[in-house]
C-alpha cells in the first residue's frame, strides 16, 4: 500500500493555514498514514514545526478534533447523500463556512469562530 500520496494534499493544506493564520510552533496529530509520513516529518522539520504525535488508541489526547470530527459526522455526513466527489466537496465548503462564519459555537461565548478571529 503506498501511504505517501495523502502527505502532499496535506502539506498544502497545512501551507495554506499558515498563510493564513501563521505558522504554529507544533502541530497534534493522530498516527494516520498521512501524518507518519516522511515528506510530511521532512516539510516540518524543514519549517522548524514539531509534530506532536497522540499514542495509538488515545483520540482523548486530541479532543479538539475528535469534537469537530463529531460535529461533522451528525451535522454534514449523516443529512446528505453523495452522487459524486464533486458534489460532497461542495456541500463540505458549503458547510465549513457555515461552521465558521454562521453556527455558534457554545465553546467561545455562542459566536462563530469568524466573529471571534475578527475581534482578537
Amino acid at each position: 500500500m503506498d501511504f505517501s500520496l495523502p502527505a502532499p494534499r496535506v502539506i498544502r493544506a497545512l501551507d495554506q493555514i499558515i498563510e493564513w493564520r501563521g505558522k504554529p510552533a507544533a502541530i497534534r496529530c493522530d498516527n494516520g498514514p498521512e501524518y507518519i509520513s516522511q515528506t510530511l516529518v521532512a516539510w516540518a522539520n524543514e519549517h522548524r514545526i514539531t509534530l506532536i504525535y497522540i499514542q495509538p488508541g488515545k483520540p482523548t489526547q486530541n479532543v479538539y478534533i475528535e469534537r469537530f470530527n463529531r460535529t461533522v459526522r451528525h451535522e454534514w455526513l449523516d443529512l446528505h447523500s453523495f452522487v459524486s466527489l464533486d458534489h460532497a466537496q461542495a456541500l463540505a465548503t458549503q458547510w465549513l463556512w457555515q461552521y465558521n462564519n454562521e453556527r455558534p459555537n457554545t465553546a467561545i461565548g455562542g459566536v462563530p469562530p469568524r466573529q471571534l478571529m475578527m475581534a482578537a
